[in-house]
């Protein structure tokens, strides 16, 4: 959802041929098994990983959380190595699916800001189970020629001046999120009263709305189809290159920051190797080569220091400053009960 998401894998690997790895085979070909979203990583680092290790690289490719999580709770393919969201690995923790990482073998973590790892521990208690791997926000992109004074609260995307010009997220924990925060609640509530509040807030928000969209909010901005859109900072990157009208903002309330996070399964044949992968990835040279590629922003501050664009180096939208990342959460797992009353809400907001 936040990223391109790739229609074949960068090392191809059928399914059937890595459920029959068993451990003595795959610890004898001295190998690493790399789950990863689609176009999410720079090819020529997996080249530089097996040249410098030794190690080969088995990479596979998902394109949701929601596919991959039944795959790696089934247990058929035994990979070492997985790059979930935040909510997700959080998910896989309760559900005992994931093992401590060892990190006298993760030296390069100290190339990780610790901002990135206080928010880490909304899913991941001690930071005992993930690295951060990538990472960005959700906020309101706007038209400056459109709009009557810079935007920075969410009442702007429920103003009535505003209304068939706003883009809103087609998303349940996206919109419900913005509700909330724009009312003051955390967007992980499990209140069901302010849950009732948001929903209510999006009803009434609910006639003002051009389209309810995602990807699309990107060109519709592009092409001054609205005013204001709930977007995420990779994509408004994007947007002001193409539009120079366009400007991002996290609104003061606060808003959502999510990471992508390495774990390491519990079943992972090579853990040593994953460590050694992880580790390879946190180095600022290979963290600066996958940013240059996947274009999200990177928590590894070292590498944020390497960019040589000084725009993108010193882009509040790329690397938003601790102030703002601060009033920001990240979104965790609720449990089943509660995944099914936030899709109730959002029904209701939907179905009228």
């Amino acid at each position: 959802m936040k990223r391109i998401l790739a229609l074949t894998l960068i090392l191809a690997l059928a399914v059937a041929s890595l459920a029959g790895c068993g451990k003595k085979s795959a610890e004898k070909e001295n190998v690493v098994y790399v789950y990863n979203w689609g176009e999410y990583i720079d090819p020529e680092t997996l080249d530089m990983f097996e040249e410098e290790t030794g190690i080969k690289v088995v990479y596979d490719e998902f394109e949701t959380n929601e596919i991959m999580y039944p795959k790696v709770e089934a247990g058929a393919v035994a990979y070492d190595v997985i790059c979930p969201s935040d909510y997700m690995i959080k998910k896989m923790i309760d559900a005992d699916l994931l093992q401590e990482i060892n990190f006298d073998n993760i030296p390069n973590i100290k190339n990780i800001g610790d901002i990135y790892k206080e928010m880490s521990n909304d899913f991941d208690p001690g930071n005992k189970y993930s690295v951060p791997y990538c990472w960005g926000t959700v906020g309101i992109l706007y038209n400056k020629t459109m709009v009557d004074e810079p935007i920075t609260s969410w009442s702007s995307i429920f103003d009535e001046k505003y209304s068939g010009n706003i883009l809103m997220i087609d998303s349940v924990r996206d919109a419900m999120g913005v509700a909330l925060k724009y009312l003051g609640y955390s967007l992980n509530s499990t209140n069901e009263k302010e849950l009732d509040e948001a929903k209510d807030l999006l009803v009434k928000q609910y006639p003002l709305v051009q389209a309810y969209v995602v990807d699309q909010v990107r060109d519709k901005m592009i092409n001054n189809e609205a005013a204001l859109g709930v977007i995420y900072s990779g994509e408004a990157i994007y947007t002001a290159r193409e539009n120079e009208d366009l400007v991002y903002v996290v609104p003061d309330e606060g808003s959502n920051v999510w990471i992508d996070s390495w774990v390491i399964p519990k079943n992972a044949p090579n853990k040593e190797n994953a460590e050694k992968f992880i580790d390879f990835m946190c180095r600022p040279d290979i963290a600066l080569l996958n940013f240059d590629y996947i274009t999200y922003s990177t928590p590894n501050t070292a590498a944020q220091e390497l960019i040589e664009d000084e725009d993108i180096r010193n882009s509040k939208v790329a690397f938003p400053d601790d102030v703002t990342l601060r009033r920001c959460e990240a979104f965790i797992y609720l449990g089943e009960e509660m995944d099914e009353l936030y899709n109730q809400k959002w029904e209701e907001v939907k179905g009228q």
